[in-house]
């Protein structure tokens, strides 16, 4: 078989490029040190690589997510440590304030004392993170979440939302605590009730619950509201006649004995306490309190030197510490929530570093470079190299002229 000139130049010029490129993959692999910088280099550890890489990419968003969901709730959960301190220490203050030894003007300092209270409670729940956005205002973060209206009261502006993370696969977790939950909606402690006590009362009692324990026989009118009515027995006792707000009777119970409960229309109200003749409150339907609302009430009694003290300020008392006590519960309830939703972070996050870590060790088994057998390919390659550019320089120079 005959080689041409051109054939045999061809042929040793591929020979010196496909050594110069051998060359220049390990002068690559050195340079990166991985072993797999494209597919070409090992096809299927590179689909290895990139789904290591991939979970990675997802552990850290997740990682970051938990980031965001820890620095939120730690400090949602420490506005509320001190939002419970401070219901807590106006709770003091009422009880301090009821004291018969004290004077009008001792009450009212008392008062303003609660008022600033109350002021520093609201500032705690209009708190802000640190962007600026509202904590206890659900979904409605540009929106400050509570302030007063025209007459006193203060009222809630925000949502209900609660702003999900994403932890892991499909896992998810709140990052807020909205603040009609945490401050709006405490359980009326006395149960699905609350009474009105009256000026005119003279006897030392309070409802000490009023529940609709058949709901299946509670048939409500609107507007729903009963009035109790006490009268004399005539045998130094007195009965008791409930009405509804149509003045229609709903029960009469002759002999009245505080120690068994009123039922009617599926409600059952139990009364602590001795009323005479000539008693009556009101009861309208509530299920939920705000805490707000309770620690103004508390601040209007005892303000009114004409209540304060008196049978209906005392049993106006009664509810209103009970109702503190539920708020109070109420707002220990939520700080749980955030407890536990950073427990659960914290669980997440030590998991995806131990996930974080397998990962990285497995690439690193997948792609990094063993650099004493890349050296060694290094040099094998280069000595190649030069001998093939040596040989093609002597074969390219060599003519018919050298042998004549």
């Amino acid at each position: 078989m005959r080689i041409s000139t051109a054939q045999m130049f061809n042929q040793s010029i591929t020979s010196v490029l496909d050594k110069q490129s051998a060359t220049s993959k390990v002068l690559d692999q050195l340079s990166s040190g991985k072993r797999v910088n494209t597919a070409g280099d090992d096809p299927v550890a590179a689909i290895g690589i990139d789904n290591l890489y991939q979970q990675n990419a997802l552990v850290n968003q997740f990682i970051k997510n938990i980031d965001y969901a820890t620095g939120h709730l730690a400090v949602a959960e420490s506005k509320l440590g001190s939002a419970e301190s401070l219901v807590s220490s106006i709770k003091d203050q009422v009880l301090r304030g009821v004291n018969g030894s004290l004077t009008d003007i001792d009450r009212v300092t008392i008062a303003n004392e609660m008022r600033s209270s109350l002021e520093e409670l609201l500032s705690i729940a209009n708190s802000r993170d640190e962007s600026g956005k509202y904590i206890f205002s659900g979904n409605q973060t540009s929106t400050q979440p509570f302030a007063f209206d025209t007459a006193g009261n203060i009222v809630y502006s925000g949502d209900s939302g609660v702003r999900q993370a994403v932890v892991a696969s499909g896992v998810t977790v709140g990052t807020n605590l909205p603040g009609d939950s945490v401050f709006m909606n405490a359980a009326n402690a006395i149960g699905d009730f609350s009474v009105n006590y009256l000026p005119a009362q003279v006897g030392e009692f309070s409802v000490e619950s009023a529940k609709i324990v058949t709901p299946g026989a509670h048939v409500p009118v609107a507007p729903e509201g009963y009035t109790f009515t006490f009268t004399d027995n005539g045998v130094g006792g007195v009965n008791l006649e409930v009405f509804d707000s149509a003045a229609t009777s709903q029960v009469v119970v002759a002999n009245f004995d505080p120690t068994n409960p009123v039922s009617f229309n599926g409600i059952e109200v139990k009364v602590d306490g001795t009323p005479v003749p000539g008693d009556s409150f009101t009861m309208s339907p509530q299920t939920e309190v705000s805490i707000f609302d309770t620690i103004n009430q508390a601040i209007s009694l005892i303000e009114d030197p004409n209540k304060v003290n008196t049978p209906q300020g005392s049993a106006e008392l009664a509810q209103l510490l009970d109702n503190m006590a539920s708020g109070t519960k109420q707002i220990d309830f939520d700080r749980g929530i955030a407890g536990n939703d950073l427990k659960r972070v914290e669980s997440y996050q030590s998991s995806h570093a131990d996930e974080k870590l397998v990962n990285s060790s497995a690439l690193s088994l997948l792609e990094d470079l063993d650099y004493a057998s890349a050296i060694t390919e290094f040099e094998k390659q280069q000595l190649a190299l030069n001998a093939v550019s040596t040989l093609f320089s002597r074969v390219g120079s060599t003519t018919l002229f050298d042998y004549i």
